[in-house]
Order: structure tokens, then sequence, then C-alpha cells
């Protein structure tokens, strides 16, 4: 394999290891948040153990989290050292960002949920809660920042040396997708700790532990497990929208879709036969184009709207794209029924149902996985989408070999980590809320 290739898979294989971990943080902070400031408002001992019990899951989560994550940004700089010359005066400002403004606030405040239970008052343990929620998500809205500006450029000019220059700052850092993408994120996020929560508390009263504890801390998970993937329904919608009208050729891939018209179908599932331009399997006939702008006769642009060499590779980015959404449809579903067994006061003893959650924590990760392969994977053959292709990004001094090496490290270290998290995860869920 060539260098290039083997600088994607690096990248891929590290982002897609990292992103495992900030999509239980965004959750594990939200959960926080909601039983401290019931235990400041209640005052009631049980939701300080529920507190205490998701701060110790969020120590290790984070942990795992920033190592993993430090490796991405250094590979801008070895494997990537060319699209970092041509946009780190883009790149560099929302970085900083990131750094000062959002990782440090919640590092320094996970410190004191970590340490401080009995070393500060209530209502300084309550801001430390509320202040790791916000840093946690400042965190994230300026990683999102950077990976839609490659998707939605904006703010910018290109000088007569080819490099990008920062003219907005106001309109790089909320480019056409920022928004959309951040909530889209945040909320699946969300739903990835609601059904963590609802697993692991769901397990704790189907064998009788840790009492009403475990009860109330299942009614949280499943409040936010009802609510979140409805939610995600919406925002998902608004950013399929906009995915359509900035990243038409994306949008196509996702779809299937081939050649522009109109009334063009929605596929449930399928396959997608690049070579020959057909896409096979279920579809609602027109609701493509119903869906854009409730117009059954809207026109959609296909793929062939653009050279050949200019497309994904289509049938991955339908599939993973397929699957995430079949996903957000099983955890809506799920998430609905959760809410009416405890609406109906069934859902304690439906014990069918609580012997499933914890079977559901995976999944929520796989749909985030899926997420980013579409996006990813969906922007390609360019880097910057229309303006820069990541053939032309990479490093030209790093050799296959170094990074094959770097990439077998990086593997087995990471192997590693999987293993200790998850064994560390397990004890401290064995331990229980009860050993807070």
């Amino acid at each position: 394999m060539d260098a290039l290739l083997l600088a994607r898979i690096q990248f891929a294989f590290t982002i897609g290891f990292h992103f495992l971990f900030p999509a239980m943080t965004l959750g594990t902070t939200l959960v926080i948040l909601i039983s401290e400031t019931l235990h400041i408002w209640k005052k009631d001992d049980m939701y300080r153990r529920i507190t205490d019990f998701f701060v110790r899951l969020l120590g290790l989560i984070f942990v795992v989290g920033a190592a993993t994550g430090i490796v991405m940004e250094f590979s801008f700089g070895t494997n990537w050292s060319q699209y970092s010359r041509v946009v780190g005066d883009v790149f560099g400002p929302i970085l900083a960002a990131e750094g000062v403004i959002a990782f440090f606030l919640e590092s320094v405040f996970i410190g004191v949920l970590i340490f401080g239970r009995k070393r500060v008052s209530p209502k300084v343990y309550w801001l430390a809660a509320l202040l790791v929620f916000v840093g946690g998500h400042l965190s994230a809205f300026w990683i999102i920042v950077a990976n839609s500006w490659m998707q939605t450029p904006a703010g910018y000019e290109i000088n007569a040396a080819g490099k990008v220059l920062l003219t907005n700052f106001h309109d790089a850092v909320f480019n056409p997708s920022t928004m959309l993408r951040f909530i889209h994120t945040v909320l699946a996020s969300w739903i990835t700790c609601a059904v963590m929560v609802s697993g692991i508390a769901g397990y704790y009263v189907r064998k009788g532990l840790h009492g009403e504890t475990a009860r109330t801390m299942l009614k949280i998970g499943i409040i936010i497990f009802a609510i979140t993937p409805l939610v995600q329904l919406g925002a998902a919608h608004a950013h399929a929208i906009q995915v359509i009208n900035t990243q038409p050729v994306k949008a196509a891939a996702m779809e299937g879709h081939f050649n522009t018209g109109r009334g063009v179908p929605l596929y449930v599932i399928g396959y997608v036969d690049e070579k020959n331009e057909k896409t096979y399997g279920i579809y609602v006939p027109k609701f493509l184009s119903f869906l854009y702008n409730f117009d059954f006769n809207s026109e959609i642009k296909g793929l062939n709207s653009v050279a050949r060499e200019n497309w994904p590779p289509v049938n991955l980015v339908f599939q993973s794209y397929h699957i995430m959404v079949g996903l957000g449809m099983i955890f809506i579903a799920l998430g609905l029924l959760g809410a009416l067994l405890l609406a109906t006061g069934k859902i304690y003893t439906a014990k069918w149902y609580l012997w499933g959650l914890p079977f559901l924590i995976p999944l929520p990760h796989l749909a985030h996985e899926m997420g980013w392969i579409t996006a990813e994977v969906g922007r390609q053959p360019w880097i910057i989408y229309g303006m820069m292709k990541t053939a032309n990004a990479a490093s030209v001094v790093v050799s296959a070999g170094e990074i094959a090496f770097s990439l077998t490290m990086f593997f087995l270290i990471y192997l590693l980590l999987f293993v200790m998290f998850v064994s560390l995860f397990v004890k401290i869920v064995q331990q229980g809320p009860a050993a807070s």
C-alpha cells in the first residue's frame, strides 16, 4: 500500500477509536448535571450517589478520550503537512480556541468533581458540574467548527501562493453546516449516554441491586432515551436538507441517486451498483423529493452532475448512512416503549425490557461511527470540499513504511487501552453507586 492510503487508514482508525469517548462524555456530563441539580434541590443523598457514580465513569472516559485525541492533532503536522501548510491560518485559531476556551475549562473542573466532593461546598460542586458540562460541549463545538469548515468552507480567501487566509472569523466559525452538525452530534452523544445509563440501571433493577438508587437512575435514563431520539429526528432532517443544498454529491451518494431529476425515491434498504449506476432495494417513490421541501416533484441533483472522478465510494456511503438511520428509528421505538412502561409503572417489572437494555449500549456507538463514515467518506475525494483534494494534502516526506510502523503501534496501544477501559468500566459498574 502507498503512503496516502496508509495515512487515510491511520487517521480513520485513530479518529474512529477516539470518537467512542467524546460520544460518552457529553451525555455523561448531562446526567451528572441533572443528578447534582436534583441533589441540591431535593437534598436527597440518593442523587449524590448517582452523581458520584457517573463522575467515576466520566473520569475514566475523559482520560482515555484526551489521550487518544492528542494523536489526531499531531497527525495534521506529520501525515498531512501539505494540508496544514495551506489551511494553518484557519485551523490554528479554531484549534487554539478549543484548547484554551474549552478543554482546559473541562479538565480543571473534572478535577473538582473527582476530588472535591468533601473539599468544596455543595453549591461550588454544582457549579463545577455545570462548568464541566459547558466545557465539554464547547470543546465539541470547536472540533465541529474545524470539521464543518472542511465540509462547507467560509470566511476565507486564497492568496497568490495558494494558501488559505482567514478573512472573517465569524463566517468561518458559523459556516453553513456548523450549527446543524453540532446539534446533530450533541444529540447523538446524549442518546449514547441515555442508552448507557438505561442499560446499567436496567441491569441493576433486574438483578435487584442498589434499590431505589437504581430505579431512579433508570428513570433518568429512560426519560432522556425517550426524548433525545425524537428531537434528533428533526435535527437530522434539517441537517440532511443542508447537505442536499451544500454538498449535493454527498447527498446523492447517501441515497444512491445517479441522475438529476424530480420525484426521487427514498431507499429504506438496498445496494448500489456503482459500475452500472443502479440502486436496488426497498424504496418509497418520490419521498426523498418530498422530504427535501415537501414537494413530491422537487429536483434533487444526482452523482452524474459531476465527473465520476469526484464521486465518493458510493455504496459505502449509502450503507453507512442507512445503518445510521435504521439505528435511529430503533432508538425512537425503544425509547418510546420505555417511556410507556415508565408511565404505566411497569418498567421495573418488565424483565424482558430490562434484560435487553444492556445489549443496546454498543448500538449508539455503531450509529456514531456510521455517521462519521457518511460525513467523511461522503465528502471524498475532497479534504476541503470543492477546494482541495485529499491526495494533495498528504505529507510528501513520510514514507509508507513509517506510517505502517506507527499504525501498527497505534493499533497495539489502542487495543491495550480498550481492554483496560472495558475492564475498569465493568469494575466501576460492578461496584455500583453504593460504592460512591
